[in-house]
């Protein structure tokens, strides 16, 4: 059953082919012999998942199952779970357990959703690579020597592993589609505002937005449908309508117009990326799909103007990380300055006080209007760009990630190389737009992903063009040697 999509298992469970129960014992033992592989985990919540799938079992039982009753996932170690530690993939947060679940947390769980466990990650989501986590790299299925992309890489893993069949995400600048892209899995970032970010640890708030990882873009459309909706304990919660996703997703994208960025093709791709990209660009010609050139003038902007935002709002985030509420703290302070300075030199790595230096000079008096408030200005004729292109065309199609998955350690020691892994989706943030990963094919025998862009809350559309792609392509049924 661990090949089996989410929608193929919510049919045999509803069907009573197998027991919630069944399934998660069957994928608490593949963890348990697969994941010292890869790293993907952090914590593995063994005999909450029991109990929540013997109680799924009662409730299909009675007739009372929706579509994820039963179904296993892992959640990103950034959600809130109650009673279960929540670490960001950091020392600072190494014992912490939350006294309450994070919406999405909630909603999957309320959905019937089974928790195996929580999943590496960048350190406070820092990361294009799953490198900077104070647990460990993780290593991407396809690849052992290659990393999974990042932030989210965990998730992306065990998704690809066959760990689990979906997992949650988040996504800042590229969080999801970029792991999803470079582990060979689908990947939803929604609209800022679609899904509650109450309970998921705050990285850059103006940009961080939660979302689904699983193997198919039906899967996605069954994720999304419970994670999305207003939420009251969230200010930035939108109140939009919830559409049923999986109920356009065999609509004919005859006509439809696909934009392709120029910007997106041009120094910097590699060479098998691009070739992947207009391979699928092809196959969605071929559907009958229309592909118009379009441009997106200010997009060689969007990357710096990505790192004074992000660094800025994290700065500000992570100031409450002082070792005196909780958290990491040093032993024996001297004074409250020193209670401060050693928890957060102690208690967070390098990449995370990088960025929190970068955000608070961007921050500080004399460099605010210079830095901050110009990288807002630039953000507004980011979005400009993206409204302008989707006023011609119905959505945006290009690369995910500019080259395929790289080695570990390749770009450590070079910061500025590892933040161009997200030059094609962090636009997508500033702009608060959905975009959307799906796997189209191989580069040297690792995975390269197409990205779609829709317009705010045009999920569905994005889901539909996914789904009919993955119709007449197998790329997202490719398993990873040894994975099998």
């Amino acid at each position: 059953m661990h090949q089996n999509t989410v929608a193929e298992i919510a049919a045999a469970l509803r069907a009573g082919e197998v027991s919630s129960r069944e399934l998660t014992e069957q994928l608490l033992a593949r963890i348990e012999q697969l994941d010292p592989q890869i790293n993907s985990l952090i914590t593995i919540t063994a005999e909450q998942a029991r109990n929540a799938a013997d109680a799924a079992d009662a409730r299909l039982r009675s007739g009372d199952g929706g579509p994820l009753t039963g179904v296993p996932l892992i959640h990103k170690d950034i959600f809130c779970t109650d009673g279960v530690r929540t670490t960001c993939g950091s020392r600072m947060l190494e014992p912490f357990q939350a006294p309450y679940d994070a919406t999405v947390v909630q909603r999957m769980a309320g959905a019937g959703a089974v928790m195996l466990g929580k999943a590496n990650m960048d350190e406070f989501a820092m990361g294009s690579s799953n490198e900077s986590s104070y647990f460990g790299p993780v290593r991407n299925p396809w690849d052992l020597d290659a990393v999974p992309g990042g932030s989210s890489g965990g998730s992306a893993a065990a998704v690809a592993a066959r760990l689990a069949p979906a997992a949650t995400g988040t996504d800042t600048g590229g969080s999801i589609r970029q792991p999803a892209a470079l582990s060979g899995i689908c990947g939803l970032k929604p609209t800022y505002g679609r899904v509650s970010r109450y309970g998921m640890v705050a990285f850059a708030s103006s940009l961080d937005q939660a979302g689904p990882f699983a193997r198919t873009a039906e899967d996605l459309a069954i994720l999304l449908g419970a994670m999305a909706g207003v939420d009251g304990r969230d200010s930035t919660s939108v109140d939009h309508v919830v559409p049923d996703y999986c109920e356009g997703l065999n609509r004919s994208i005859r006509g439809l117009r696909v934009g392709v960025p120029a910007e997106f093709f041009g120094e910097g791709l590699d060479t098998d990326v691009r070739s992947r990209v207009e391979a699928a660009l092809k196959t969605l010609e071929g559907e009958g799909a229309e592909l118009v050139e379009i441009n997106l003038p200010n997009m060689e902007l969007a990357l710096p103007a990505y790192y004074v935002i992000a660094p800025a709002e994290a700065s500000s985030n992570l100031a409450r990380f002082d070792g005196v509420r909780y958290g990491h703290r040093c032993s024996e302070p001297q004074s409250l300055e020193d209670l401060y300075k050693r928890s957060r030199a102690e208690g967070f790595g390098d990449e995370v006080k990088r960025r929190i230096l970068i955000g608070t000079y961007a921050l500080s008096a004399g460099y605010y209007d210079a830095y901050y408030r110009k990288a807002q200005q630039v953000r507004r004729l980011v979005a400009d760009d993206f409204r302008k292109a989707l006023e011609k065309v119905d959505v945006l199609a290009g690369p995910t990630s500019p080259t395929p998955a790289f080695d570990i350690g390749e770009r450590a020691d070079d910061p500025v190389s590892m933040y161009l892994s997200d030059i094609y989706t962090l636009g997508v943030n500033l702009a608060g737009l959905p975009g959307l990963s799906v796997p189209a094919g191989f580069s040297r025998g690792r995975p390269v992903g197409l990205q779609l862009i829709g317009g705010y809350f045009d999920e569905a559309r994005l889901l539909n063009v996914a789904h009919k792609y993955q119709q007449v392509t197998d790329w997202h049924k490719q398993v990873p040697e040894g994975f099998e």
